[in-house]
């Protein structure tokens, strides 16, 4: 299974709204030069006491003994020699920010087409030492550009190459957009359903909401799979279902079986050698996609609303085709 295709799989934009009169001001504050700035601890004590969410959210003050632990611990590793060369390598790679304030437009002027009344939140980046890769709220993004430096960075975070993949530049905002997407500020589900398929169709509405407000960004920036893996998974859905259903997952609540189809793993041995991880969260997706298909006066809100997983499969009557 899974082992190439050659098929007439073709990437295609999702719906381009009209957006000519919606404008958006997306507030951006860079705040890598800062930290390296910073020349005493009163100095860090007072950067953070400007920027709570960066301190207590971002690089987790709870998770310290103390307030001096914690500054006395972050101080060291602003000042070490090592730390200049991230910031050296952010402005390589992310220059004065425009690549990003661009692509965030963009999805934020459709973010307000769909949802007109949300406010847009605010942008800091930030580089962190590999702290974290990225917090989300709903006035605030923040963004550890030095998990996103790509391959051939001089410096990268610890993690299997299968996910390092995925910290590429053009991944940043595309998985900001899926934070926000399996938010249940957008993401309504009916948190007593603790199937797989629950967590099929909660991943796959997050997939779909994202790739509204970025309708041209490739299939495989959103679920992290190779272009190849991409139209693998897409040409034998028909076997990945059929293995779904025969293996009586879609209703089972087992945590082994959520390790298997769910969770982070570089395979999916279980439907063959070559399928990638986390294969159950791509057929929610697809089925989101024939639930929208099928049901084409529902908004994107409508869609995001709509909290029972069972309903959704039902109405997309989704049965992938042999091909």
């Amino acid at each position: 299974m899974l082992a190439g295709c050659g098929s007439d799989y073709e990437e295609r934009c999702a719906n381009i709204p009209n957006t000519g009169s919606i404008t958006v001001e997306v507030a951006m504050e860079n705040l890598e030069d800062s930290i390296t700035r910073l020349r005493s601890k009163d100095e860090l004590v007072a950067f953070f006491s400007r920027h709570e969410a960066l301190r207590d959210y971002f690089f987790s003050r709870e998770a310290y003994p103390s307030d001096s632990v914690f500054i006395n611990a972050l101080y060291n590793r602003f000042t070490h020699p090592a730390f200049d060369s991230l910031r050296l390598e952010a402005k390589r790679v992310f220059g004065e920010g425009e690549y990003l304030r661009q692509q965030f437009t963009e999805a934020f002027r459709n973010l307000k087409y769909y949802y007109p009344e949300l406010q847009v939140p605010r942008i800091q980046t930030v580089i962190s030492g590999f702290e974290a890769d990225l917090v989300v709220s709903d006035t605030l993004i923040i963004v550890g550009l030095d998990y996103f430096f790509g391959a051939g960075a001089r410096y990268r975070p610890n993690m299997y190459e299968y996910m390092l993949a995925r910290y590429e530049k053009n991944f940043v905002v595309p998985s900001a957009l899926l934070l926000m997407g399996i938010d249940t500020r957008y993401n309504r589900t009916d948190l007593k359903d603790r199937t797989v398929l629950a967590d099929m169709i909660a991943y796959g509405k997050a997939y779909y909401f994202a790739k509204q407000m970025m309708p041209c960004v490739p299939d495989s920036v959103f679920i992290g799979y190779s272009a190849n893996e991409t139209e693998d998974a897409w040409f034998n859905q028909d076997l990945i279902w059929k293995k779904l259903v025969d293996d009586e997952v879609l209703f089972s609540t087992s945590n082994q079986a959520k390790q298997k189809y769910i969770s982070e793993r570089p395979k999916t041995l279980e439907v063959g050698a070559n399928c990638p991880g986390r294969i159950a969260t791509y057929i929610g997706w697809q089925i989101v996609k024939e639930y929208a298909r099928k049901n084409p006066s529902l908004t994107l809100q409508q869609i995001m609303a709509e909290p029972s997983a069972e309903k959704i499969l039902r109405e997309s009557r989704y049965r992938p085709v042999e091909r």
